[in-house]
């Protein structure tokens, strides 16, 4: 069993699709008509095969409360993993990408929280070795 594709629930599928690819780099997979919305999926640049991450619609009643309580709580909705946080985070500033969560370390990964601009928090994730037991 694999995993095929995961939802980011978007209050807005056009901005979505230029936040997720103009500034994060993703690429469009799918992006099929379906009467008032799209099914529209992006996927790594570097696994264009791998899972897609779905840019799915806000309509249904529960999204916006349920994405406003993830939110004011400081939860992301979903955790991408990056090579180099801290080059991922300066180039994304430059794109004026809007962080809830600086750089920080966090055990075994180095991690960043920012604003996706259409309703969501995002995790980024740099795996560090773990520290040498003494």
């Amino acid at each position: 069993m694999r995993i095929y594709v995961m939802s980011v629930l978007v209050d807005d599928q056009a901005k979505a699709l230029g936040f997720y690819t103009l500034k994060l780099g993703f690429v469009v997979k799918h992006d099929i008509p379906m009467g008032e919305h799209r099914w529209l999926t992006v996927v790594s640049q570097e696994a264009p095969d791998g899972t897609e991450l779905l840019l799915e619609p806000s309509e249904h009643p529960a999204a916006g409360p349920f994405k406003s309580a993830l939110v004011n709580d400081g939860i992301p909705a979903a955790s991408f993993k990056v090579d180099d946080l801290d080059k991922e985070f300066e180039r994304l500033r430059q794109l004026d990408v809007k962080f809830t969560v600086a750089p920080m370390d966090a055990g075994t990964v180095r991690m960043a929280v920012l604003d996706d601009t259409c309703g969501n928090l995002i995790q980024l994730v740099e795996m560090v070795e773990a520290p040498v037991a003494a």
